[in-house]
Protein backbone atom coordinates (compact mmCIF):
# COMPACT_ATOMS: atom_id res chain seq x y z
CA UNK A 1 0.00 0.00 0.00
CA UNK A 2 1.55 3.54 -0.41
CA UNK A 3 0.29 6.25 1.12
CA UNK A 4 0.29 9.85 0.38
CA UNK A 5 1.02 12.96 1.95
CA UNK A 6 -2.29 15.32 1.96
CA UNK A 7 -1.40 18.84 0.97
CA UNK A 8 -2.35 21.01 3.37
CA UNK A 9 -5.78 22.18 1.31
CA UNK A 10 -7.24 18.78 1.61
CA UNK A 11 -6.85 18.68 5.43
CA UNK A 12 -9.06 21.97 5.55
CA UNK A 13 -11.83 20.50 3.72
CA UNK A 14 -12.50 17.41 6.40
CA UNK A 15 -15.45 18.00 8.76
CA UNK A 16 -14.68 18.34 11.93
CA UNK A 17 -16.78 16.50 14.68
CA UNK A 18 -16.70 18.50 18.45
CA UNK A 19 -17.26 16.17 21.22
CA UNK A 20 -18.08 18.41 24.18
CA UNK A 21 -21.61 18.39 23.59
CA UNK A 22 -21.41 14.87 22.76
CA UNK A 23 -19.83 14.03 26.16
CA UNK A 24 -21.82 15.84 28.14
CA UNK A 25 -25.26 14.05 26.50
CA UNK A 26 -23.91 11.00 27.49
CA UNK A 27 -23.31 12.11 30.91
CA UNK A 28 -26.80 13.73 31.39
CA UNK A 29 -28.37 10.54 29.88
CA UNK A 30 -25.80 8.20 32.39
CA UNK A 31 -27.18 10.46 35.47
CA UNK A 32 -30.78 10.13 33.94
CA UNK A 33 -30.90 6.63 34.22
CA UNK A 34 -28.93 6.36 37.35
CA UNK A 35 -31.25 8.82 39.05
CA UNK A 36 -34.16 6.99 37.55
CA UNK A 37 -33.81 3.27 38.03
CA UNK A 38 -35.15 1.20 40.75
CA UNK A 39 -33.19 -1.54 42.25
CA UNK A 40 -34.54 -4.32 43.48
CA UNK A 41 -34.32 -8.01 43.67
CA UNK A 42 -34.20 -9.96 40.25
CA UNK A 43 -37.19 -12.50 40.30
CA UNK A 44 -34.95 -15.51 40.80
CA UNK A 45 -33.46 -14.43 44.26
CA UNK A 46 -37.03 -13.87 45.71
CA UNK A 47 -37.68 -16.27 48.24
CA UNK A 48 -40.65 -18.41 47.34
CA UNK A 49 -44.32 -18.82 48.89
CA UNK A 50 -43.09 -22.17 50.26
CA UNK A 51 -39.77 -20.85 52.21
CA UNK A 52 -41.76 -17.99 53.29
CA UNK A 53 -44.11 -20.70 55.08
CA UNK A 54 -41.49 -22.47 55.82
CA UNK A 55 -39.50 -19.87 57.84
CA UNK A 56 -43.38 -18.68 59.38
CA UNK A 57 -43.39 -21.95 60.63
CA UNK A 58 -47.17 -22.40 59.11
CA UNK A 59 -48.31 -24.67 56.79
CA UNK A 60 -50.98 -24.05 53.75
CA UNK A 61 -53.17 -25.98 55.81
CA UNK A 62 -53.21 -23.57 58.79
CA UNK A 63 -55.49 -20.68 56.84
CA UNK A 64 -58.23 -23.08 55.44
CA UNK A 65 -61.31 -20.49 53.61
CA UNK A 66 -64.86 -21.18 54.63
CA UNK A 67 -67.43 -22.46 52.12
CA UNK A 68 -70.82 -21.68 52.14
CA UNK A 69 -72.73 -23.42 49.96
CA UNK A 70 -76.15 -21.54 49.12
CA UNK A 71 -79.18 -24.01 48.34
CA UNK A 72 -82.80 -23.59 47.24
CA UNK A 73 -85.19 -26.30 48.26
CA UNK A 74 -88.76 -26.62 48.92
CA UNK A 75 -88.88 -24.82 52.09
CA UNK A 76 -87.02 -21.77 50.92
CA UNK A 77 -83.58 -21.16 51.38
CA UNK A 78 -80.15 -22.69 53.13
CA UNK A 79 -76.82 -21.57 54.25
CA UNK A 80 -74.63 -24.71 54.93
CA UNK A 81 -71.56 -24.50 56.16
CA UNK A 82 -69.73 -27.37 56.36
CA UNK A 83 -72.42 -29.55 58.82
CA UNK A 84 -74.11 -26.88 60.19
CA UNK A 85 -77.45 -25.54 58.35
CA UNK A 86 -79.12 -21.89 58.55
CA UNK A 87 -82.21 -20.75 57.25
CA UNK A 88 -81.34 -16.64 57.70
CA UNK A 89 -79.11 -14.47 56.98
CA UNK A 90 -78.87 -12.76 60.57
CA UNK A 91 -77.92 -16.87 61.60
CA UNK A 92 -75.73 -17.12 58.58
CA UNK A 93 -73.75 -13.71 59.91
CA UNK A 94 -73.59 -14.71 63.61
CA UNK A 95 -71.96 -18.01 62.59
CA UNK A 96 -69.46 -16.05 60.22
CA UNK A 97 -68.50 -13.72 62.46
CA UNK A 98 -66.14 -16.05 65.14
CA UNK A 99 -64.50 -17.34 62.18
CA UNK A 100 -60.57 -16.05 61.48
CA UNK A 101 -60.59 -13.35 58.47
CA UNK A 102 -57.55 -13.58 57.38
CA UNK A 103 -58.45 -16.94 55.11
CA UNK A 104 -61.13 -15.63 53.58
CA UNK A 105 -64.62 -17.17 52.40
CA UNK A 106 -66.21 -18.82 49.60
CA UNK A 107 -69.85 -18.22 48.49
CA UNK A 108 -70.39 -21.76 46.39
CA UNK A 109 -73.96 -21.71 44.57
CA UNK A 110 -76.10 -24.04 43.21
CA UNK A 111 -77.71 -23.76 40.16
CA UNK A 112 -81.47 -23.59 42.00
CA UNK A 113 -80.60 -20.94 44.41
CA UNK A 114 -82.13 -17.58 43.53
CA UNK A 115 -79.48 -14.25 43.06
CA UNK A 116 -81.33 -12.11 46.13
CA UNK A 117 -79.91 -15.84 47.77
CA UNK A 118 -76.71 -15.00 46.70
CA UNK A 119 -76.39 -11.10 47.26
CA UNK A 120 -77.66 -11.81 51.19
CA UNK A 121 -75.04 -14.65 51.41
CA UNK A 122 -72.02 -12.00 50.49
CA UNK A 123 -73.41 -9.59 52.63
CA UNK A 124 -73.84 -11.74 55.54
CA UNK A 125 -69.86 -12.34 54.57
CA UNK A 126 -69.30 -8.62 54.36
CA UNK A 127 -70.73 -7.71 57.30
CA UNK A 128 -69.68 -10.28 59.34
CA UNK A 129 -65.79 -8.82 58.55
CA UNK A 130 -64.79 -10.78 55.78
CA UNK A 131 -63.02 -8.96 53.05
CA UNK A 132 -61.64 -11.87 50.63
CA UNK A 133 -65.68 -12.94 49.64
CA UNK A 134 -65.40 -15.46 46.09
CA UNK A 135 -68.14 -16.11 44.19
CA UNK A 136 -68.20 -19.78 43.17
CA UNK A 137 -70.77 -21.70 40.74
CA UNK A 138 -71.22 -25.38 41.81
CA UNK A 139 -72.42 -26.49 38.80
Amino acid sequence: MRFSRESPSRSRDRPVVFTTSFIDVVFLLLIFFLVTATFQREEGRLSSAREAERASGGSGADLVPQIIDVRADDTGLVFQIGERTMRDRPALEALLRPLPKDPGVFVRVYGSAPEHAVASAMQACRDAGFVRISYVPAE
